[in-house]
């Protein structure tokens, strides 16, 4: 023992190393180099004791760095010498559940290759077994109730292993060794087919099978998946996907569609090689790509859009589910509009049996509902809009330079009314919450409770502060005010830009870029095309914005683009009467209509003033004809962007002159974006009335915003500008100005792992309120 050419060090390894076979790979490191000791999981992070020569030590610390498991990921290695104990062997110790620490748990990642190829194999002890999983793949994050990772700390707890299943577990050369999520026929969960009243049909593979028939048969399938009960059906028959939409009353919003293989893929769409990546990782997440006119697709599923949400299979339920139909599904949220996602088999019944035509239930309990992640490509970078299944959690490490605070407080942020998601500090990183959407039911606001708690009790950590939006009346400020902690209220667009900077690791002195559709401004007014200055101390101001205009109606208008329009044009023609009479916003409304919305603009009357940008594209969607009313958030916007991308290469490229500019005005504090001569432009364009009016209306609308970016940053003079907020979803806009910035001599940067939208507000809260040192302070201030 004391041989001083042997040593034994206490190695902590902190990163997502639970669940991810990362146990067993240690194990097989340490016999190949003739090491000795032990590993554990703890909620600190993956334990390991290691003794032997020195050298072999060094290079036992190397493998961990350099070739750990696929879903790996080591952020820090902590060691510390401790005296020899001259063990016999290396072992896999039972887990500990003592301390606290930062999740180290793996999200649920889709089938692996080997486990894809059991499945289908008819030799295979699990030939079509729909819950197969091993150390690579299999559901995680969804199933885990408590740390350190372990079975008995997860939903199949119930299902003890059969002794195959047990010898798998213990061989250190299966893909199995240590896998808690594994399973087999003879142990494992199993599907049952129930009638929409929840009466059982029919069992285990003959389910199965009786599924796919519902789908060939045209019927509607509620399915449980990894986090939660999903809605199916054929996707290539219009009669069926309209059935969906009436029943779930979803009219115009787009649905996402599952492919049963690559093939299908390049029939439905175009993509390049970093969207097919993102279909085909692990994470296997919804990715908004370019859909093909001409693919065998029902209309149903994205009226009026060229783009396409598409998924591969994302468990092996799916899997065998597309490879016995051979056709796309439509694959969309378990759920009425409006409402959350249903989880379990009894709530499946209630809430969906006047939706689908039969339910694929099992008997392996959901620990916590997970819709499922969306990704785009923009700007040549995957960006998520949406976290949930396959990315939790999401662990983003604070920006060098955050303000030592002794203990840093656990500071858990709640989000907004819309996206709602939550976020919680740690000591050296924010932890991403998954989706949880709009919070317009008592349901939906439980389940954001239920959300924010298991994100404390899955890190180990007791919280200690609480944040949230500075609006009195969301429903997360109301929920925030319950748990009786210390509250910081935080400026919505502040926490955006903090969001968006702190992903990238930056410090302030930045310049920020706001702009999305409505957020409470410090002077009362909806902001939402917002340039703010943050410096490295953690102040910020408003140092500029878009023209601000009234919204006639208020929350309606958030409905109609045309009342936007409405406003618009209201505050370009200074509210003179002829020139609104004369306008294109007078057709868009009845005589009963017209004179009691010009009464609201001239008194002021229930017409918010906004400087919003998302408001700016509503008005010019009306405009431009594209959409007077919107079936859904966004919908507006969406169709502005569609038509842009539209116009070519050549007509984006096409230079306007000053005509189409957003002007500054730099006599006024905070300065003022002017678009009056880019909105005279719009209207000679429509005059006009060429064919492509639209497009090339929706093309002067991104460049001339692109163009404000730029004149904001100069008027600043910040070399980083972040760009966020719901506007910045449009890849459009966000390539524009990236592009425009970079030409200029600007640095550039956007959220790609945190949605930009209100999916991201908490974990800029997060870090903001962790700055706030004071237990008694409860706004993030000036």
């Amino acid at each position: 023992m004391n041989d001083p050419a042997r040593a034994r060090w206490r190695l902590i390894v902190a990163g997502r190393v639970q669940g991810v076979g990362f146990r067993p790979f240690v194990a097989r490191q340490a016999r190949r180099l003739g090491l000795t000791g032990a590993v554990a999981n703890t909620p600190e992070g993956v334990v390991i004791e290691i003794e032997g020569p020195q050298a072999a030590l060094s290079s036992f610390r190397r493998s961990l760095e350099e070739d750990g498991p696929p879903a790996a990921r080591v952020d820090l290695i902590t060691a510390t010498t401790i005296p020899p104990l001259g063990d016999a062997d290396f072992y896999v110790r039972t887990n500990h559940a003592a301390g606290g620490g930062a999740p180290a748990l793996a999200p649920d990642r889709a089938p692996c290759p080997a486990c894809r190829a059991e499945i289908r194999d008819p030799a295979a002890r699990r030939f079509r077994y729909p819950f197969t999983a091993c150390a690579d793949c299999g559901p995680r994050w969804s199933i885990a109730t408590d740390l350190p990772w372990d079975r008995a700390h997860t939903t199949l707890a119930a299902f003890p292993l059969c002794p195959a299943c047990r010898t798998e577990f213990e061989d250190p050369e299966d893909r199995r060794f240590h896998a808690e999520a594994m399973a087999c026929p003879a142990c494992g969960p199993q599907l049952t087919l129930r009638t929409p009243d929840g009466g059982a049909r029919s069992t285990g593979d003959d389910a199965l099978r009786a599924a796919v028939d519902t789908l060939r048969e045209g019927g509607i399938l509620a399915l449980k998946g990894t986090g939660g009960f999903q809605l199916l059906v054929d996707a290539t028959r219009p009669e069926a996907v309209a059935r969906l939409r009436r029943r779930k009353q979803r009219p115009e919003k787009p649905l996402a569609i599952m492919l049963p293989g690559r093939a299908e893929t390049d029939t439905l769409a175009r993509i390049d090689d970093v969207e097919r990546a993102l279909l085909e990782s692990p994470e296997a997440p919804i990715v908004l790509v370019e859909g093909r006119p001409e693919a065998p697709l029902a209309e149903e599923v994205a009226p009026g859009l060229g783009r396409r949400g598409l998924m591969r299979p994302s468990t092996p339920l799916h899997l065998l589910l597309l490879d016995d139909f051979g056709e796309p599904v439509v694959c969309t949220s378990g759920n009425r509009s409006g409402e959350p996602l249903c989880v379990e088999g009894d709530e499946a019944v209630a809430r969906l049996g006047d939706i689908a035509d039969a339910i694929l239930d099992h008997d392996r309990p959901v620990a916590r509902a997970l819709d499922d992640s969306v990704f785009q490509v923009a700007a040549g970078e995957p960006q998520c809009l949406r976290l949930g299944r396959g990315c939790m959690p999401t662990r983003v490490p604070l920006p060098a330079g955050e303000p030592a605070v002794a203990p840093a407080p656990v500071t858990l942020a709640l989000g907004g009314q819309l996206k709602a998601a939550p976020a919680l500090t740690l000591a050296n990183e924010v932890v991403a919450g998954a989706h949880v959407g709009d919070l317009e039911s008592d349901a939906a606001l439980r389940r954001l409770d239920g959300e924010a708690r298991a994100l404390g009790s899955l890190c180990g950590v007791d919280i200690e502060r609480i944040a949230c939006d500075r609006h009195p009346d969301y429903a997360s400020t109301r929920l925030a005010e319950t748990w009786n902690l210390p509250l910081t209220r935080v400026q919505h667009h502040h926490a955006h830009a903090v969001a968006a900077l702190a992903e990238h690791g930056v410090r302030e002195p930045a310049l920020a870029l706001v702009w999305d559709g409505a957020g409470l401004g410090d002077d009362g007014t909806l902001w939402g095309g917002e340039c703010l200055s943050l410096d490295r101390d953690g102040s910020w101001r408003r140092s500029g914005h878009l023209r601000p205009f009234r919204l006639p109606g208020g929350e309606a208008a958030m409905r109609e683009p045309r009342r936007a329009l409405l406003g618009l044009l209201h505050a370009r023609y200074h509210g003179d009467r002829a020139a609104l009479e004369a306008s294109p916003a007078r057709a868009l409304f009845t005589a009963a209509e017209w004179q009691p919305l010009l009464a609201c603009l001239d008194r002021g009357i229930n017409a918010p003033v906004t400087s919003s940008a998302g408001r700016l594209f509503d008005a010019v969607a009306a405009l431009s004809g594209l959409r007077i009313a919107a079936g859904y958030e966004g919908q507006a916007a969406l169709r502005v962007q569609e038509a842009a991308e539209a116009a070519g290469p050549a007509d984006n490229a096409a230079q306007y002159g000053d005509t189409d500019a957003i002007t500054l005005d730099t006599d006024l504090a905070p300065w003022q974006g002017d678009w009056a001569p880019l909105v005279d432009a719009l209207l000679a364009e429509r005059a006009a009335r060429p064919v492509d009016a639209p497009a090339r209306m929706a093309t002067r609308l991104h460049r001339a915003l692109a163009g404000f970016a730029v004149a904001a940053a100069r008027a600043n003079n910040r070399e980083t500008v972040a760009l966020t907020g719901g506007c910045f979803q449009n890849r459009h806009l966000l390539q524009q100005c990236v592009d425009a910035l970079r030409a200029a001599g600007f640095r550039p940067l956007w959220p790609q792992r945190i949605p930009p939208g209100d999916g991201g507000l908490a974990t800029g809260q997060a870090v903001i309120a962790r700055r706030a040192t004071s237990p008694v302070r409860t706004t993030d201030g000036d």
